[in-house]
């Protein structure tokens, strides 16, 4: 083996160990889209808020609302006419996830603020998630809130 071989062989050998070692597991890809979904809401960026959605997207609401679609969504969401002045954050107790089928299930608590009230939490309650990863990447297919404070 050449010195040039040798280097070569080494190289492949460190981006082969650095890849494994920066990949992200499914539940981690999982965290990621949800703290980058919580930001996005805290933004009140609807476009970005829904690129982590499927496009039939199915929501129930804390109060029972069934949503259909992300057009149903971003209607509920801009129904106050622009004035929407809450926030919400999802924060997640349990994942799990199904590689061979490409789902996940999420559970975990919400919580709703009003930024114009304080920084308190305004409404809480319990939530889940199914997560399909059809696409590629990990997606948002169906979200269930339960106001339960």
């Amino acid at each position: 083996m050449t010195n040039t071989n040798i280097k070569n062989y080494v190289l492949f050998f460190i981006f082969i160990s650095c890849s494994t070692l920066f990949a992200q597991s499914d539940i981690e890809q999982i965290i990621s889209v949800r703290n980058a979904s919580n930001k996005a809401i805290k933004a009140f960026d609807n476009v970005l808020s829904s690129s982590f959605l499927t496009d039939d997207i199915l929501i129930t609401t804390g109060a029972g609302t069934l949503l259909t679609g992300k057009e149903a969504l971003n209607t509920y969401i801009n129904n106050s006419n622009g004035a929407n002045t809450m926030y919400f954050v999802r924060t997640p107790d349990e994942i799990n996830v199904n590689t061979s089928r490409g789902l996940a299930w999420e559970s975990g608590i919400w919580k709703g603020y009003d930024i114009n009230k304080s920084d308190r939490v305004i409404v809480q309650g319990k939530y889940s998630a199914m997560w399909t990863k059809a696409s590629g990447k990990w997606l948002i297919k169906s979200q269930l809130f339960v106001t339960l404070e």
